[in-house]
């Protein structure tokens, strides 16, 4: 069974770790999932921007931070697709 994320785990064979990545998340406007999301990241060493939608129904949520490997990065995935209704970009 191919896993989800074989993808994402071959085009970060090409990143030397440590590196800063970028996560991106749309998800709506409630305080609990925006909550959820940035729990996924250490407060102190990520810079966290949010983007609310024209209407303030949805959120842009971007997030740079220092990733010490691919597995790290994949983890994060895989925490944040247990949030309802959340799309990562």
């Amino acid at each position: 069974m191919k896993n989800d994320f074989d993808g994402l785990r071959e085009k970060l064979t090409e990143v030397s770790f440590p590196s800063v990545y970028m996560f991106k998340f749309i998800v709506k406007s409630d305080l609990k999932k925006i909550a959820q999301i940035e729990s996924l990241f250490h407060s102190e060493r990520a810079q966290i921007t949010r983007k609310e939608s024209s209407k303030g129904a949805f959120v842009s949520i971007s997030v740079k931070e220092v990733m010490l490997s691919a597995d790290e990065i994949i983890e994060i995935y895989i925490q944040s697709s247990k949030i309802d209704g959340i799309i990562a970009l």
